[in-house]
């Protein structure tokens, strides 16, 4: 036996759930409103050459209507790991890893000190509000070794010097020695004047 329900029945059952639906329905509608444009993030250089005992600023911007939660990770051949997340106006929880070794700013902004080569590598920073969504960008760090660099290029520098001295004194003494073998040439087989006037210039 099949039960047919009449249309009159379906309006009855539709006007009664209206009573609650009608309420969920505003509050979804004031949430989508308020959720406005979201997350937007600003890397102002995505790769950036540093040397050795530099301080590195990893420079962000970013726009939220809400109050952010800022977080900074470290991604190398060995893994990721998390460095630094903090809100805007609170103390930031920094790792063991990277105490004392890093700043932050209120734009989102990391600042990493007296890096070495094991800085090297990819830093990713997520900004996200709970209610807002959340926005990520990656800035690449390379560290070079300077000191090794600019000792390579004094020895390079040092030995290209040399070799010139060495050549500039090679040219000497043979020029001096045609001066001394032409004087005596002529001593030997000029005229006596000349003879004279030579002997009178080696004194």
């Amino acid at each position: 036996m099949r039960l047919v329900r009449s249309p009159g029945h379906w309006r009855h059952w539709l006007g009664g759930c209206g009573v609650w639906l009608s309420p969920l329905g505003l509050c979804l509608g004031a949430a989508c409103g308020l959720q406005g444009p979201g997350v937007a993030l600003y890397v102002a250089q995505v790769a950036i050459n540093a040397t050795v005992a530099e301080d590195v600023l990893l420079s962000v911007a970013f726009s939220c209507p809400g109050v952010p939660t800022i977080e900074w990770r470290y991604a190398s051949h060995k893994g990721a790991q998390r460095i630094v997340a903090w809100q805007p106006g609170t103390q930031a929880h920094v790792a063991p890893s990277h105490q004392h070794r890093v700043c932050t700013f209120d734009n989102g902004s990391l600042q990493l000190l007296r890096v070495g080569p094991h800085d090297a590598g990819v830093y990713v920073v997520t900004v996200s509000e709970q209610l807002l969504g959340s926005s990520l960008g990656t800035v690449a760090l390379h560290v070079s070794e300077v000191l090794y660099e600019d000792l390579h290029f004094v020895a390079v520098v040092l030995a290209f010097l040399t070799a010139v001295g060495a050549v500039l004194a090679g040219l000497l003494w043979v020029c001096n020695r045609c001066g001394r073998l032409w004087k005596q040439r002529l001593l030997t087989g000029g005229s006596s004047t000349e003879r004279v006037e030579l002997q009178d210039m080696a004194y």
